[in-house]
């Protein structure tokens, strides 16, 4: 970048520099909610709420569906689909 053009493209420096954190921000973001481990966590603090009774049997139960069908599709999504893979035969 020329002389020139760092001074006339100065006014959009603190533009750029936002959408840079941002998009930072949102990539941290992706990385946390495809994290297996994430999930597990929640599921462990789900039952340390509901064993000190902070949660009922009720609010346990649709939480658990709710991130077990999340950590499963992450699962789902990270294992190769098999697509031209040979199988040894079985029998």
């Amino acid at each position: 970048m020329g002389l020139l053009t760092g001074l006339l493209t100065l006014p959009v420096a603190p533009l750029r520099g936002v959408t840079w954190v941002l998009d930072q921000v949102v990539a941290e973001a992706q990385r946390q909610h495809r994290d297996p481990s994430v999930v597990e966590r929640e599921l462990a603090e789900l039952e340390k709420q509901l064993l000190a009774g902070r949660i009922s049997e009720e609010e346990f139960d649709r939480r658990e569906d709710e991130l077990l069908d999340r950590l499963e599709a992450l699962r789902d999504a990270t294992e190769p689909s098999g697509f031209g893979q040979v199988r040894p035969p079985t029998g």
